[in-house]
C-alpha cells in the first residue's frame, strides 16, 4: 500500500459501487463491502467514497472502521444524505448507504480539511490548497456550519479553472446532525475533500432549466438587485415575457422562475448551459427592480428561465448525449438535489438511471444534496436543483 498523497505501481484500473438499506447500518454496509470486494478482485484501492443515510448517522464511525478494515483505501472520504444513489438506482431513505471504491493506477489522492472560519463570508487562512496537478477536487460540506459560498470564490481564485465537485450533506436539518468522514477522523462541521490527480476527469452539471424570453443586458443593478435591462425597468421587461410566452410557459413562470447569468460573455449565442443559473428572490413593482440569488454587475447579460420536470430531464438527456462516444469511464459520482428524485419526476431512480446507462454501466454512486457543487463555463459554483456529476479514468 502507498501512503495517502503517494504513487503505486501500474496495474489495472478497476471500480466498484454497492449499496444497502434497513434498520441496521453496519449490516448494510457489510452487504455493500460484500459486492465491492468482490468487484474490485484484490486490486489495492485508491479511494473509497462513502454516502451514509442520515438515519445511519450515529453508526458513522463504526460504517468507517468498517470500510477501512475491509479494502483498506489510501484515502476515504464520506458525508451523511438523505437518501444514496448506488448503479441506476435511488435509495430515497435515510437508513440506507452507498459505498463506492476504485484502484486508479498512477493515481494520486490527497486528504483535505476545511475548518469552518469566525467569520461565515470570507476564507478560513489555515485553508489548504490543492496541490500542483490537481485535476479535480472532490469536496462534502455541512450546510450549517460551513461557508460553501466563500469556499467557492476561495476555490476559483487560489486554482483557477479546477473543478470542484460534490456537495452539502443532506442526513440532517439540525446543526450538528451531519458527519463528514475523512480517513480516521468524522467530523460534525466544516468540509472534507479530496484533491485527485493523476486522473482523467469530467465533471457534467445539468442546471435543469430552459431559458424563456430574450436575453438582456444588465443597464442598472446593485449587488443582487437588477434594476434595469436593456434600458428599461426590469419588471417591465418580466411581464413583455410574460405575456408573450405560450400557456405552458406562463403556467411554468407561475410556479417558480429563475434567472440565468450568462457565463462567457465572448461567446456569440447564449443557450441552455451557457448560463448560470440562481433563483428570482421577489420584484418591487414600485421600483421596477427584481432580486437574484447573485451578485450581479452592469453588462452583464442576463436571461429568465423555468424549471420543471420535463426541462430538467431534456437538460440532462441533451448533456449526457453530448459526450463524446469514445469517452473512457471507470467510474463516476453523481450528486442530485434533494429537490429532485421522486419528487419533481414522479418516479424513482430518474437521474441515476440515465447516468448509469449512458455511461455504459460503469460504476456509480452518489447521494441527494442539500446543494451541489459543479463547474459551470470552466468555473466552480454551488447549485440547487441540479444533477452534478463527476466521471473517472485512470490517467494515461
Amino acid at each position: 500500500m502507498c501512503e495517502p498523497g503517494g504513487m503505486r505501481d501500474p496495474r489495472e484500473a478497476k471500480a466498484a459501487a454497492a449499496g444497502g438499506a434497513g434498520p441496521d447500518a453496519i449490516a448494510a454496509a457489510e452487504a455493500a463491502l460484500d459486492e465491492v470486494a468482490a468487484g474490485l478482485g484484490g486490486q489495492p484501492v485508491t479511494l473509497a467514497v462513502v454516502f451514509l443515510g442520515g438515519e445511519y448517522a450515529p453508526r458513522a464511525g463504526d460504517v468507517r472502521a468498517a470500510v477501512a478494515q475491509r479494502i483498506h483505501p489510501d484515502v476515504l472520504v464520506g458525508v451523511t444524505a438523505q437518501g444514496v444513489v448506488v448503479g441506476g438506482a435511488e435509495i430515497e431513505s435515510g437508513a440506507s448507504v452507498s459505498i463506492w471504491a476504485a484502484a486508479l493506477p498512477g493515481a494520486t489522492c490527497v486528504p483535505l480539511r476545511y475548518g469552518s472560519p469566525a467569520d461565515r463570508d470570507e476564507p478560513a487562512a489555515g485553508w489548504p490548497e490543492p496541490p500542483p496537478g490537481t485535476e479535480a477536487l472532490l469536496t462534502f460540506a455541512d450546510p450549517f456550519t460551513f461557508p460553501t459560498d466563500a469556499f467557492v470564490s476561495w476555490a476559483r481564485h487560489v486554482a483557477p479553472g479546477l473543478p470542484v465537485s460534490g456537495g452539502l450533506a443532506s442526513g440532517s436539518m439540525q446543526p450538528g446532525g451531519n458527519r463528514l468522514l475523512l480517513d480516521d477522523e468524522v467530523h460534525s462541521d466544516g468540509a472534507v475533500g479530496v484533491a485527485l490527480s493523476g486522473v482523467d476527469v469530467e465533471p457534467l452539471v445539468s442546471q435543469g432549466c430552459r431559458p424563456v424570453g430574450p436575453s438582456y443586458v444588465i443597464t442598472a443593478a446593485e449587488r443582487n438587485v437588477i434594476a434595469e435591462l436593456g434600458g428599461r425597468p426590469a419588471t417591465q421587461r418580466l411581464q413583455e415575457i410574460y405575456t408573450e410566452a405560450p400557456q405552458a410557459d406562463r403556467e411554468r413562470m407561475e410556479a417558480g422562475l429563475h434567472i440565468g447569468i450568462v457565463v462567457d460573455e465572448y461567446a456569440h449565442d447564449h443557450d441552455t448551459g451557457d448560463f448560470l443559473v440562481r433563483n428570482l428572490l421577489g420584484a418591487d413593482s414600485e421600483r421596477g427592480a427584481v432580486a437574484v440569488g447573485e451578485l450581479v454587475q452592469v453588462g452583464q447579460t442576463v436571461r429568465f428561465q423555468v424549471r420543471d420536470a420535463q426541462s430538467a430531464d431534456e437538460d440532462l438527456r441533451r448533456l449526457l448525449a453530448a459526450r463524446p462516444p469514445s469517452a473512457r469511464v471507470d467510474a463516476a459520482l453523481l450528486f442530485t438535489c434533494n429537490g429532485r428524485g421522486s419528487r419533481l419526476f414522479g418516479e424513482p431512480d430518474h437521474d441515476a438511471g440515465l447516468v448509469h446507462e449512458a455511461l455504459e454501466g460503469a460504476p456509480l454512486a452518489g447521494f441527494f444534496a442539500a446543494g451541489e457543487l459543479g463547474p459551470v463555463g470552466g468555473r466552480p459554483a454551488l447549485h440547487g436543483f441540479t444533477a452534478s456529476v463527476l466521471t473517472v479514468s485512470a490517467g494515461g
